[in-house]
C-alpha cells in the first residue's frame, strides 16, 4: 500500500506536468508559430482538438513511463540516474510526438520546426524532472533521516551477521534498513544475535516468515565457511518478491562483483536474476500477445486440418489438456493437440520417448514438426505462457528435478514458453537426468535473456518446424 501510494504521486505528478506542457505549448504554437505563417494574429481558442489530446497526450507520457521501468521501484531513487531516465525518456516521446503531431503543422521557416522541438523538449523536461527531484528529494531525506524505513531480514546469526547490524545501526545517514529479525542456517542452541534481534527461524520456513513480518529486503550475512549454502539459500528465496543482497568478501571485490550505488550505504551486492530490462519485458509480452493473434489467425487452415488428423488417427478428443507449473510456481491448464492414444497415462505421468508406443502415427508426425505445440498460442494470449521461455513441466517431475538440481527453481521466475532455447538445442527430454541436463541451457537463457535472443530462437524453431527435427 505504501508503494502504491508512493508511485501513484509520481504518476500524479507526471500527467499534470505533460498537461501543463501541452497547454503552454499549444498556446505557444498560437501565438509565436502560426501568426509569422499567416502574417496575422491568431486567437487562442481551446477546441475539442486541445481537450482530447490534453487527455490523450498525458496518458502517452504516463505509458511510455511505465514502459520505461520508472515506476518500479518508488523508494530510494538515484537522482542522478533519474535526471538521466527522464531525460532520454522526454527525448523519445517527444520525438514521437513530433513525427505524429506537429511535422504536418503550417510554419512560416522551416527553422520554426526546430524551435517546436526544442521549446516542446525544453517544456516537457523541466515540468517533468522538476516535480520528481523535489519529490525524490523529499522522500530520500526521509530515508536518511530514519523516517521511512524497510523490514528486512539477515540471514544469518553470527560474527558477519553481528558486524552488519552494528555497522548500519551506527550510521549516521541512515539506508533504510529495518531489522526486525534473523534466520538461522544452521541449528544451535544459541545465536550471537540472540541479545539483539529477535530469533524468526530456520531458512526452511523463509516464505512464511517473509509474509508475516512483510518483509521486504533480505540481507545474506553468512559466515565464510557457509558460502557453500548461499546458492541454496537464493534457491529458497526464488519467487519472493524481496530485495536480495548479499554482504561481500574480498574475492567478490576484486572480481568486480561489487558496485557502489551509495555513497552513505554498505558495499552489498545486489542479486538481481531480471536482467531484462523493463522497456523490453513490456515489449515482449506485446509481442507475445500481438504474435500469438498473427499465428492463430494464419494457422487457422492448419488447426483444422490438424484436427481432422487427430480425429481420423484415434478415438477421443481432439485436445489434450492438463496442469502444468508457470511463472511463481502458479498452477495452469495447457493446450496440446492430443498425439497420444486416450488413457495413455493412465498408470501415472511418464515422459515420451523416440519409440513410444504410446504415440499415434499422426501424434508422431506432429511431435516431429511440433505442430501439436500450437493450440498454446492461447495459452500465451490468456498470459499463461510466452511465445519463448523455459519449457513448463509437471509438479511430478519438477519434485524429482529439484531433489537432484534445487537450482531449477530459477526457471520459475518466468513465463513458461512454447519454445525454448533448452527445446532448441537438446530436444525433448526422454528422462529426468536429461531435463537436469537439458535444464543448463534454460539457466543461461534467462540470465541473458533479451529480444535479440528470443527472436533467434523463434527463427531456429521455425527451422526445426520445417526440417522436423522436432524429435
Amino acid at each position: 500500500m505504501q508503494k502504491s501510494k508512493q508511485n501513484f504521486k509520481y504518476i500524479f505528478f507526471d500527467f499534470v506536468a505533460a498537461a501543463i506542457t501541452w497547454t503552454l505549448f499549444f498556446r505557444y504554437r498560437k501565438i509565436y508559430i502560426e501568426p509569422q505563417k499567416l502574417g496575422y494574429e491568431i486567437p487562442v481558442q481551446f477546441d475539442t482538438k486541445f481537450y482530447i489530446a490534453l487527455i490523450i497526450i498525458p496518458l502517452f507520457w504516463i505509458f511510455l513511463h511505465l514502459l520505461s521501468g520508472y515506476y518500479r521501484v518508488p523508494y530510494r531513487k538515484s537522482r542522478l540516474q533519474e535526471l538521466g531516465q527522464t531525460f532520454f525518456t522526454t527525448l523519445l516521446g517527444v520525438t514521437i510526438i513530433f513525427f505524429a503531431f506537429i511535422l504536418d503543422d503550417w510554419v512560416g521557416q522551416y527553422k520554426h520546426y526546430y524551435l517546436m522541438y526544442l521549446t516542446l523538449f525544453g517544456l516537457q523536461f523541466i515540468s517533468t524532472y522538476i516535480p520528481r527531484l523535489f519529490l525524490t528529494s523529499i522522500t530520500n531525506n526521509r530515508v536518511h533521516a530514519r523516517k521511512l524505513l524497510f523490514n528486512t531480514l539477515i540471514i544469518g546469526c553470527h560474527k558477519k551477521a553481528l558486524k552488519l547490524l552494528e555497522e548500519v545501526e551506527s550510521q549516521k545517514i541512515s539506508s533504510g534498513l529495518k531489522f526486525v529479525g534473523f534466520v538461522y542456517v544452521d541449528k544451535q542452541d544459541n545465536y550471537l544475535l540472540d541479545d539483539v534481534l529477535p530469533n524468526l527461524g530456520y531458512i526452511d520456513s523463509i516464505e512464511q516468515i517473509i509474509s508475516e513480518h512483510k518483509i521486504e529486503e533480505i540481507v545474506i550475512a553468512v559466515e565464510s565457511r557457509e558460502h557453500c549454502k548461499i546458492k541454496n539459500i537464493v534457491n529458497k528465496l526464488q519467487g519472493t518478491k524481496v530485495l536480495i543482497k548479499v554482504i561481500p568478501d574480498m574475492y567478490d571485490i576484486l572480481i568486480g562483483k561489487v558496485r557502489m550505488s551509495s555513497i552513505f550505504g554498505m558495499p552489498l551486492i545486489e542479486i538481481n536474476h531480471n536482467i531484462m530490462p523493463v522497456w523490453q519485458q513490456h515489449a515482449k509480452r506485446f509481442l507475445d500477445v500481438f504474435l500469438s493473434i498473427i499465428a492463430i489467425l494464419i494457422l487457422f487452415p492448419v488447426y483444422l486440418v490438424l484436427s481432422i488428423g487427430v480425429k481420423l488417427s484415434s478415438q477421443g478428443p481432439i485436445f489434450y489438456s492438463h496442469f502444468r507449473i508457470g511463472k511463481g510456481k502458479k498452477p495452469f491448464k495447457i493446450y496440446k493437440f492430443r498425439s497420444m492414444f486416450i488413457d495413455a497415462e493412465k498408470n501415472g505421468p511418464a515422459l515420451s520417448s523416440k519409440t513410444d508406443s504410446r504415440v499415434t502415427g499422426f501424434g508422431r508426425f506432429m511431435r516431429k514438426t511440433r505442430l501439436d505445440e500450437i493450440p498454446q498460442f492461447f495459452n500465451v494470449l490468456k498470459g499463461d505462457m510466452s511465445i519463448v521461455g523455459p519449457r513448463p513441466e509437471r509438479q511430478f517431475f519438477i519434485d524429482q528435478i529439484v531433489e537432484k538440481a534445487p537450482h531449477y527453481v530459477h526457471l520459475l521466475s518466468v513465463r513458461p514458453g512454447i519454445t525454448s532455447w533448452g527445446q532448441v538445442k537438446y530436444g525433448y527430454a526422454e528422462n529426468v537426468s536429461q531435463m537436469i541436463e537439458r535444464l543448463k541451457y534454460d539457466i543461461i537463457y534467462i540470465e541473458n535473456r533479451s529480444l535479440y535472443i528470443d527472436f533467434k530462437i523463434m527463427i531456429y524453431t521455425i527451422k526445426i518446424i520445417f526440417q522436423g527435427k522436432g524429435m
